[in-house]
C-alpha cells in the first residue's frame, strides 16, 4: 500500500515542484507571470530572492520568487 501511495501521490507532486522551481529560476524581464494572490504581472527586473513586476500601467511591485505560481497566458 505504501508503494502505491508513493507512486500515485508523492512522485507526481515532486515532479511538479521541480518543474515550478526550474520555471522560477529561468524567469527573465518581459515574462508574464501569475502570483499566488492572483495578480497577473510582467517581470521588469530579476533579483536574487525577489522580482520587480509591473501589474498595471505604472504600478510596480516587488514580490518574492516563492509567490510565483506559473506563467500567464498571452492576452487574446
Amino acid at each position: 500500500i505504501f508503494f502505491v501511495f508513493y507512486f500515485l501521490i508523492i512522485v507526481p507532486q515532486r515532479k511538479r515542484q521541480q518543474q515550478l522551481q526550474a520555471m522560477i529560476s529561468a524567469l527573465k524581464a518581459g515574462d508574464r507571470i501569475v502570483t499566488s494572490g492572483g495578480i497577473i504581472a510582467t517581470v521588469t527586473s530579476v533579483r536574487e530572492t525577489s522580482l520587480i513586476v509591473r501589474s498595471a500601467d505604472k504600478t510596480m511591485l516587488e514580490i518574492s520568487r516563492a509567490a510565483v505560481t506559473g506563467l500567464a497566458e498571452e492576452p487574446k
